[in-house]
């Protein structure tokens, strides 16, 4: 049977869901069958979902009420929760966990954090030291060095690597913040109105750690510590395109969506380690700026294909992978079947996109060849949802 859980808005962020919810079809079916079965653990806005690598434990990010929360999975559809809600930042909107099961990192839109936890051998969320996280707080929000010279976000050259002197992440638990350099990231305003938006996150190969901030234009690479994350350094995208979401590519590059100037930015990684930016690919030639604004980013499982949506026009963009994985090219664009496509994933050669404001789900069909969208094959009725994951 294919089974997905669905994570969704609740009534604080102006939605219907209840909680997590379980989409699934009928037994021996195929997924044109798709329903919802309704809400499997009543929880607030449970906007985002991962899953741990080798336990039954699902990880939800709770837009609304600013927290991270495990649940461990019992009998064949049900959640339970696995310990109590984690505090983080505001709007934290992605979770995404490490391949071994170790951490977790959690990114808030509302306020910039970028939050890690550690997980215990069970799955659950490891507490931050509250020792560390007040320590953490006076040095972000006290009063700046004043003989430190602001180092804003955009004082790099388009598309190249800024180094940084160890800063710590903002908000992140465990962390001892250094005596300076803390201003290099702060998320309240340097650089005039801009405001830091983290958005996701991408647990890398050499264990390293990338996020996307889309309000200061940058990505940002981690080192991990036994203490939480190290800033390593940063690749300045231009001013306004707005980094959202990533995928890591097969080849090893890593490919990134901004939500405001509707582009797929491909970095790569030299032998020093440092990620730059290598190529840069319009969504789609008609995608309008201003009103297309892309949400997610998912590539087909050889890889040879990336899709994006455009909220605003409720499409699909299809982008072929040419060459080693360094460059793309647009190949089709085709009708979403619903209403602001926040999320969508590529399963079993076909698409399921979420419809945050109609209420509604539609499962696409994808030409093998050509990697772009057929057709709208079935649609079904869900309250406000936001993210797709499969049952394991």
């Amino acid at each position: 049977m294919t089974r997905f859980w669905l994570g969704g808005y609740g009534a604080a962020m102006d939605g219907s869901a209840d909680g997590i919810g379980l989409l699934a079809g009928d037994e021996g079916r195929e997924a044109s069958t798709l329903a919802y079965r309704g809400a499997v653990v009543e929880t607030p806005s449970p906007s985002w979902l991962a899953q741990h690598p080798s336990l039954d434990v699902v990880y939800a990010a709770l837009e609304g009420d600013s927290a991270v929360q495990a649940f461990s999975r019992s009998g064949e559809s049900a959640l339970t929760p696995l310990g109590p809600p984690a505090a983080v930042g505001q709007y934290v909107c992605h979770v995404a966990v490490a391949p071994n099961g170790s951490a977790l990192i959690a990114s808030c839109y509302g306020d910039g954090r970028v939050v890690r936890f550690d997980l215990d051998a069970e799955g659950r969320i490891v507490p931050a030291k509250p020792d560390a996280a007040a320590a953490l707080r006076a040095a972000l929000f006290g009063e700046p060095d004043p003989e430190m010279p602001a180092d804003t976000p955009d004082g790099g050259r388009f598309g190249q690597s800024r180094p940084t002197s160890g800063v710590s992440a903002p908000g992140v638990t465990g962390v001892t913040p250094p005596g300076d350099g803390i201003a290099a990231i702060d998320p309240y305003g340097v650089g005039g109105d801009r405001v830091s938006h983290a958005h996701a996150a991408v647990f890398l190969p050499d264990g390293r750690v990338a996020t996307t901030d889309l309000g200061f234009d940058l990505v940002r690479f981690w080192r991990q510590s036994g203490s939480g994350l190290v800033l390593d350094h940063e690749v300045v995208l231009p001013l306004g395109t707005g980094p959202r979401h990533m995928v890591l590519h097969p080849s090893g590059h890593l490919h990134v969506v901004t939500e405001y100037s509707c582009e797929v930015f491909t970095l790569a990684r030299a032998a020093d380690g440092t990620w730059s930016v290598v190529s840069v690919t319009l969504t789609s030639p008609i995608a309008e700026v201003g009103r297309d604004f892309p949400a997610e980013l998912a590539r087909s499982r050889d890889g040879h294909f990336l899709y994006t949506a455009l909220r605003g026009s409720n499409t699909i963009a299809a982008l072929r992978v040419r060459g080693g994985g360094e460059a793309l090219e647009s190949v089709a664009l085709a009708d979403s079947g619903v209403d602001w496509p926040r999320h969508h994933l590529v399963h079993e050669g076909k698409m399921l996109v979420a419809g945050q404001r109609s209420d509604t789900i539609a499962l696409l069909d994808l030409d093998e060849r050509t990697g772009a969208p057929l057709g709208i094959r079935h649609e079904a009725q869900v309250p406000t949802p936001t993210h797709f994951l499969p049952v394991r």
